[in-house]
């Protein structure tokens, strides 16, 4: 195992310190996303971007790894799941990738934040999970956030943009599901370790195609999102050490505030008041259906 297990009361001591390193996670991600559009802006093509986000965030996630479990940790018998939710990750994280290329950052971030509300879906759906009539109810709530913000009548956002950060999200709450399957004998430095390793075969392979020279600038640039989001990794892992999930999650949507200033500051973009709306809604939409999560849970762990 990657991380030494926490005893669960014990993770209650530090969860000031849990919530930290969710938020240096969250900025991180921030900053990593924002430094994918500026890479764009240069020239640089999406694959470039995902294969330096992967090849140069593994030492520091091997470095983790080393200083904490052990390499002898990354041993797993399950290679062929991890296989499988490197392919699904890689897809949405190239989504992803591309809705920052193509819209405002600020409006990118918020239809990210419908993760959870597909999760939902995707859990009624495949897993046939019991979902009543108020995790629906918050559904609802976080579409019509979405609506609200986007006014797809209204020209504001490129559709396609729209669609590829929807399509994003969508794909990342399937990621979530492979997780659940892994996380069962896995633990999560282990399970971020694989996805990291295992995608840079193919993404090299892709590489010989689209590779070119870039001055040191870009070269910066790229070595930032690398490095960035291997720290992001690694402290959405260390948060979970230290406090539930219910604790930390709340953390992740103050995303939209740094997003929303990078975006102010680098390019003067400033989120409209229907986006500040839409996310609202799409937030409480979320935390409403993380803490349902969290109540149906509870009368099956209080007993433990």
């Amino acid at each position: 195992m990657a991380v030494p297990p926490v005893n669960p009361s014990d993770r209650l001591h530090r969860p000031l310190y849990a919530i930290g390193l969710r938020l240096v996670a969250v900025i991180c991600l921030a900053v990593m996303f924002v430094t994918v559009r500026l890479a764009d802006a240069r020239g640089v093509h999406l694959i470039e971007s995902l294969f330096y986000r992967q090849a140069l965030a593994l030492p520091v996630v091997f470095g983790w790894i080393a200083m904490t479990g052990g390499i002898r940790t990354i041993r797993t018998r399950r290679i062929g799941v991890h296989a499988t939710r490197m392919a699904i990750g890689m897809t949405g994280m190239a989504l992803n990738f591309l809705s920052y290329i193509l819209l405002p950052p600020a409006e990118a971030t918020t239809i990210g934040f419908t993760m959870p509300i597909f999760g939902t879906i995707l859990s009624a759906l495949i897993l046939r999970e019991h979902t009543g009539a108020h995790r629906w109810a918050a559904v609802l709530i976080g579409f019509a956030g979405v609506l609200i913000m986007v006014r797809p009548d209204s020209g504001h956002f490129p559709l396609n943009g729209v669609a590829v950060a929807i399509c994003g999200a969508l794909v990342t709450a399937s990621v979530s599901l492979v997780l659940r399957e892994l996380g069962r004998t896995e633990h999560a430095g282990v399970i971020v370790f694989w996805f990291t390793l295992l995608s840079v075969p193919p993404l090299g392979v892709a590489m010989l195609f689209v590779a070119q020279p870039h001055d040191p600038a870009t070269w910066g640039l790229l070595l930032l999102i690398g490095v960035v989001g291997g720290i992001a990794q690694i402290c959405l892992t260390g948060a979970l050490r230290w406090a539930p999930v219910s604790v930390v999650l709340p953390m992740d949507y103050s995303s939209i505030i740094w997003t929303a200033m990078l975006g102010w500051a680098i390019w003067g973009d400033w989120p409209m008041n229907t986006t500040w709306l839409g996310a609202a809604l799409i937030i409480a939409s979320g935390l409403y259906i993380a803490w349902r999560e969290h109540v149906r849970a509870r009368p099956v762990t209080s007993p433990q």
